[in-house]
């Protein structure tokens, strides 16, 4: 075996312990059930790369299977730029994009036989092809461009497989959506297993997001599904490591404070034993992160989404803002805080995280972060803010990033860096509260918002997208 991989091998030994105990911030006692399937049932389950549907939902396939569901699975890429995984698979090192295009094929390869041994025919599988390690990016920064998003490894800009339903397809916003539109509107979904908001991972986010957008532009023909996220990459979860089918499957701790209503579904043995039978079919995955892998055919799947944010609208007149939040960990406030300054010691902000929440006043949207106790310095931020509005095209809509460092702003539209009038800051040590106009965000109806908040040391707090609806 070659020098490069075997220092690989040994980094990932070292990087995944499989002796630590998993830590149980919510049990699943305390969650709800999933519903169970029946025949009437129509269930989509949306992977951003293969091995995700086996990794979130194989119990789910098989359950729904089961009760005489029909089962589709969307897979909007073909995993084709994780590079460790190739050169291990393969045992050679190559940078050729022409390889890379191959692995693709070879994961397409291994989802089709994960899904066989689960029950499903090829025909209810869709492959999309979409960059791999891409789509997040051309979902904040590709909409009504002729340059499309060029891959980091394969080093196309379209869709390169002749087998796949968007073959050929530029790698920008529109073709994403318009191919997720088409796909709901044909089978018509009432139950939806998507990734998670929070995860780690770009594509996991973008899946979420081209999905959120989707049902609202067809709110008018598709009656509403019930959409259940599943989570994947987070820090230092699931632990232990390796295949432990007598254990619960919890919440990551990231997610133990957020307002999130967790669903479980219990497996039985047979489920769990194909569980991880679908899982090492994917071998060109597993050579590298099979006790990651496996960590995930425990005896219960689980899902869970953020609560939507309602907020009302105020004007000035009223003297208050009232202030909703991540987990409503923050209570209607004084006066204005563009008005009275800092009012911190009028508050409790409880436990050692940091805190968000938000308002509406005077047709601008306020997000007021709390740092959390261990950064000890001024802290800076990072707001993603993308909204929706059935009067403007979703293309057309702003898609806004906001950096806040060292008490200045820079405002993205996309890649570009704006003049956002109307935009402010204001800041102490410990809080920041930041004022964007909805004009800048395209006048939304909703706005699906994600921030992260960042001190020197890099410590920082973050969270997932979810959605703020504007009343």
């Amino acid at each position: 075996m070659p020098k490069p991989i075997l220092l690989i091998l040994l980094i990932l030994s070292v990087a995944s312990p499989s002796h630590a105990v998993q830590p149980i911030f919510l049990k699943t006692e305390k969650m709800a059930k999933l519903d169970r399937f029946d025949k009437g049932d129509r269930v989509l389950i949306i992977a951003p790369h293969p091995d995700d549907e086996s990794i979130g939902c194989a119990g789910v396939i098989q359950q729904a299977r089961d009760a005489g569901a029909k089962i589709r699975v969307l897979y909007m890429t073909n995993g084709d730029c994780n590079q460790v995984a190739f050169m291990v698979y393969e045992k050679r090192v190559t940078m050729r994009k022409g390889e890379f295009i191959h692995m693709g094929q070879v994961r397409r390869t291994e989802a089709e036989n994960a899904m066989q041994f689960l029950g499903l025919d090829k025909s209810d599988l869709i492959f999309l092809g979409y960059p791999d390690f891409g789509t997040f990016t051309i979902f904040r920064d590709y909409w009504r461009t002729n340059r499309p998003f060029r891959s980091l490894l394969s080093r196309v800009t379209s869709v390169p497989y002749s087998n796949n339903l968007s073959y050929g397809a530029p790698y920008i916003g529109e073709s994403i959506l318009n191919d997720v539109k088409k796909v709901l509107l044909e089978f018509k979904p009432n139950k939806i297993f998507v990734s998670h908001p929070a995860d780690v991972n770009g594509d996991h986010k973008a899946a979420y997001l081209f999905l959120q957008v989707a049902l609202a532009d067809l709110h008018k023909d598709l009656r509403p599904p019930r959409v259940y996220p599943y989570p994947v990459h987070f820090v230092k979860w699931p632990l232990p490591r390796h295949y432990h089918p007598e254990l619960t499957l919890n919440p990551p701790a990231q997610l133990s404070r957020a307002d999130i209503k967790w669903y479980k579904s219990r497996l039985s043995a047979k489920e769990i034993d194909h569980k991880h039978k679908a899982i090492l079919a994917y071998r060109s995955q597993t050579q590298v992160s099979a006790f990651y892998l496996l960590s995930f055919a425990r005896s219960n799947e689980l899902f869970g989404d953020y609560e939507s944010v309602d907020i009302i609208s105020r004007n000035s007149q009223s003297r208050k803002n009232a202030y909703f939040g991540l987990a409503n960990l923050f209570q209607e406030s004084g006066e204005n805080e563009f008005e009275a300054g800092d009012d911190s010691q009028n508050e409790r902000f409880q436990g050692d995280h940091g805190q968000a929440s938000f308002a509406v006043t005077d047709g601008a949207l306020f997000i007021r972060m709390q740092k959390a106790r261990e950064i000890k310095r001024n802290f800076n931020f990072q707001v993603y803010l993308f909204g929706y509005s059935r009067k403007t095209p979703f293309p057309a809509m702003p898609k806004i990033r906001i950096i806040g460092r060292d008490g200045r702003l820079k405002v993205f539209s996309g890649r570009e860096l704006i003049e956002a009038r109307g935009a402010e800051l204001q800041r102490n040590k410990d809080r920041a509260v930041l004022k964007v106009p909805l004009a800048v965000l395209g006048d939304p109806e909703f706005i699906l918002v994600s921030l992260k908040v960042f001190g020197p040391a890099l410590t920082f707090d973050t969270t997932g997208f979810r959605r703020l609806d504007i009343e």
